[in-house]
C-alpha cells in the first residue's frame, strides 16, 4: 500500500464520529464507534493529535451536538489536517449520529453513523462513510462495540467495506481502558490500537476527556502511531 492509500485510510479512521457523555464510551481519538449520541443539551469539542513512526502527522478538531428536541440525533462537522512528505491536505465536512435504541435503557444500543470530508483546496470528495454502530453491556464495567458498513476513499480502492471491533474497561477512578482492532476488506489493510482514557469529574460533572493511546497497522512497514487528545463538554 503506498503512503498516499495509508494516510487517506488514516483520516477516514480517526473522523470517529462523537463520543457519548458517560465515562464508559468510545468516540475521541477512538477508531471504533459506540452507539449512543451526545447528552442531549450537552455539546463537546474533540480535539487530538496523531504522531506516526515514522514522521507523518493527523490533527482533528470536531464539534458537535444533541439538542433537547431530538434527543437521538447528534449533529457535528469535523476539521482534519494531515501532512506527509509527499501530500498536506486540509478536510472538512459533516459528521452525524443517529441512536435507534440506548444501551444504557436496553443493554444493547444501536445507532447509524455518517461523515465526509471534503478537500478544501482541491474541492475533491476525500472520504465518505456509513456505518453501522452497535454496543453491548456486558457488565456493569465492561462494553463491547461493533461497527461495520460501506467506506469511501479517494485511494486506488476507493469503495470496500470497514470494519471494527473495540472492548472497554472501567477501571474506578475515572480510568477507562480500551482495545480495538479495525480493518478494511479491500487491499487488506488492518490494525489495532490501545490506550486509556481519563475523566475527572468536577462538582458532579465530567467535563473533559483525557485520551493517550497507541495503535500499528499491519502494513509492509508494520506503521506505528501514538495519539493525545482532549474532549470538552459544555
Amino acid at each position: 500500500m503506498t503512503l498516499l492509500r495509508l494516510l487517506a485510510f488514516v483520516c477516514l479512521v480517526l473522523s470517529v464520529l462523537c463520543p457519548g457523555f458517560e465515562a464508559l464510551a468510545a468516540g475521541g481519538p477512538h477508531i471504533v464507534d459506540d452507539a449512543e449520541v451526545e447528552t442531549p443539551g450537552v455539546c463537546h469539542l474533540e480535539t487530538w493529535a496523531t504522531r506516526f513512526i515514522p514522521g507523518d502527522g493527523y490533527f482533528n478538531l470536531a464539534p458537535a451536538c444533541t439538542t433537547l428536541k431530538m434527543p437521538w440525533l447528534e449533529i457535528g462537522a469535523a476539521y482534519q489536517h494531515y501532512w506527509d512528505e509527499f501530500i498536506a491536505g486540509p478536510l472538512l465536512g459533516p459528521a452525524m449520529k443517529i441512536n435507534f435504541q440506548s444501551v444504557e435503557k436496553t443493554g444493547l444500543g444501536i445507532g447509524l453513523g455518517f461523515n465526509a470530508g471534503v478537500n478544501v483546496r482541491t474541492g475533491e470528495l476525500g472520504y465518505a462513510q456509513i456505518l453501522g454502530l452497535v454496543t453491548y453491556q456486558l457488565n456493569e464495567r465492561v462494553r463491547l462495540n461493533f461497527n461495520a458498513g460501506w467506506s469511501y476513499l479517494q485511494s486506488d480502492v476507493p469503495n470496500a467495506l470497514f470494519y471494527g471491533a473495540q472492548v472497554e474497561a472501567n477501571v474506578g477512578g475515572g480510568v477507562n481502558l480500551m482495545l480495538e482492532a479495525f480493518g478494511r476488506a479491500q487491499g487488506g489493510l488492518v490494525g489495532t490500537q490501545a490506550g486509556l482514557r481519563f475523566t475527572p469529574r468536577i462538582r458532579s460533572r465530567e467535563p473533559f476527556d483525557f485520551d493517550l493511546l497507541v495503535g500499528t497497522f499491519f502494513d509492509d512497514t508494520s506503521t506505528r502511531f501514538v495519539t493525545l487528545g482532549v474532549t470538552a463538554r459544555y
